[in-house]
């Protein structure tokens, strides 16, 4: 097939300024969350005028889309800081999602999610070089140990700095408790594992050291707004298995093995 036959001659779209991708990709890149929030809530993606029609099929359209952003953004990410074989996960994953896209809201969805995972994680990439060395220890040694149960007075001992010294740091470092950190990169391993596992609540809650499910469920609502359940329920990700069951049942061709 030529290119004449794939390119429509009676389409006279011209494709937008790039200073606006430009600024897109700066804001992520320097973590400017609230710029990218904004850009969420204006539903810029699916805003296609001037972009380009890359397929007729709308769906896969978008997808294509949210492929090269992903793209684009990974390689921006990398050039300002972001480790890059993280960087290249995070994208593979979020690509794969798009396995399971069947309208333009999924597709749509996966794309901010993406877009604010890469912005927060520059965010974060910007407070670590602003860090005191003590605050940057502690924080390795939460990341290291977040299956456990994680004190102040453990993280004076890793640092060999004081418990009152540790506050104050991560205070004016990180404007938040210790506690306070801790018990959110908890529940947010908790999201993954609820949105991507089959293990109970109960389970969750041990494998993170809360002291009860009880109390898991009181942080986990505290910090998300909603029970894991109804979180689980909103969020949980196909799996292979889900795909070989929903195949049986609808009598679908599922893969031999």
């Amino acid at each position: 097939m030529s290119y004449s036959m794939l390119y429509d001659t009676d389409n006279n779209e011209t494709h937008r300024d790039i200073k606006e991708e430009l600024m897109f990709f700066q804001s992520a890149g320097i973590g400017d969350m609230a710029a990218i929030r904004e850009n969420v809530k204006q539903r810029r993606f699916r805003d296609l005028n001037g972009t380009g029609t890359l397929s007729q099929d709308p769906v896969l359209n978008l997808k294509y889309h949210m492929v090269i952003t992903a793209g684009l953004l990974t390689r921006v990410c990398i050039e300002k800081g972001l480790e890059a074989e993280h960087a290249f996960r995070m994208s593979d994953y979020y690509i794969r999602k798009l396995d399971f896209a069947l309208t333009e809201d999924d597709v749509e969805k996966i794309h901010d999610e993406m877009i604010l995972d890469f912005t927060g994680k520059m965010r974060t990439i910007r407070h670590d070089q602003k860090m005191s060395r003590p605050v940057y220890q502690c924080m390795d040694y939460i990341y290291a140990h977040l299956c456990e149960r994680i004190t102040v007075r453990q993280l004076s001992e890793h640092t060999g700095k004081s418990t009152s010294y540790l506050s104050r740091a991560f205070s004016n470092d990180l404007g938040i408790s210790i506690s306070d950190f801790i018990r959110e990169k908890k529940i947010e391993m908790a999201q993954d594992l609820l949105a991507n596992t089959d293990k109970s609540t109960l389970e969750i809650s041990c494998q993170m050291a809360f002291s009860s499910q009880s109390h898991f469920i009181q942080c986990f609502k505290k910090l998300i707004g909603v029970t894991p359940k109804e979180y689980r329920d909103s969020h949980r990700h196909l799996t292979w298995a889900d795909t070989d069951r929903i195949g049986r049942k609808n009598k679908l061709p599922v893969s031999p093995g």
